[in-house]
């Protein structure tokens, strides 16, 4: 296995214990891969594995077919992911999670809707809803490619089933995982106050522009 693949298993090895450490899954649910830059392979999480026995050595590397090329099991999921791969070459990494709160929007079927400030900067709107389907196949996939394509929010709750995310990197598709659950929470605490009030559309423009834009830090030009 070369020095990158190697690398990259010690990365997705690594950011599957901030799924832990977010609260976001339970046992041994939730995945985390990555896409092997300029290769069809991807490294995902082993199928069963507890969180506390993954290593770097326990990831499994699949082509994006999903068929294993090194390593033992994959995750009930890979099908799901390596469709993304497929469909989306901008996705560097997915994620799932059955976290609580975003689970519960899934299971009613329901987006979450644009009430805060930091959902649109992280999302640029409503967290969208995809549709029911089986685990195994592409059907997962092909719903997370169909909701998600052409929409800002790198976050999907697909119904009846859980959160999957996706960036351009595998961390970046944890946190995405993270705030997803975040606001999955405090959207769930402030309807139960009562009628949240929405944000306009253009303001919300602006502030996703901005986060993707202007927030944090930008390369030195000295």
């Amino acid at each position: 296995m070369n020095p990158e693949i190697a690398a990259l298993r010690e990365t997705v090895a690594g950011l599957h214990r901030e799924l832990t450490r977010n609260n976001l899954v339970a046992w041994t649910a939730g995945n985390v891969s990555a896409r092997v830059p300029g290769q069809d392979l991807m490294v995902i999480k082993p199928s069963g594995v507890d969180y506390d026995d993954l290593t770097a050595d326990t990831m499994v590397v699949c082509d994006l077919d999903g068929t294993v090329v090194d390593g033992g099991s994959p995750s009930s999921d890979t099908a799901a992911h390596a469709y993304v791969y497929r469909a989306m070459p901008e996705v560097g990494g997915v994620v799932h999670t059955h976290s609580g709160y975003a689970t519960a929007w899934a299971a009613r079927g329901e987006a979450i809707p644009c009430w805060l400030t930091a959902q649109a900067d992280e999302f640029g709107g409503e967290i969208p809803i995809g549709p029911f389907a089986l685990i195994g196949g592409d059907d997962i996939g092909k719903g997370i490619v169909g909701t998600l394509s052409g929409h800002r929010s790198p976050a999907v709750l697909m119904r009846n089933h859980g959160v999957f995310t996706i960036g351009r990197t595998a961390r970046a598709a944890v946190k995405a995982a993270v705030m997803c659950e975040d606001v999955a929470r405090t959207a769930h605490l402030a309807r139960a106050l009562g009628p949240p009030l929405p944000i306009a559309p253009a303001d919300i423009d602006a502030l996703h522009d901005r986060y993707q834009n202007v927030y944090g830090q930008r390369p030195s030009s000295g």
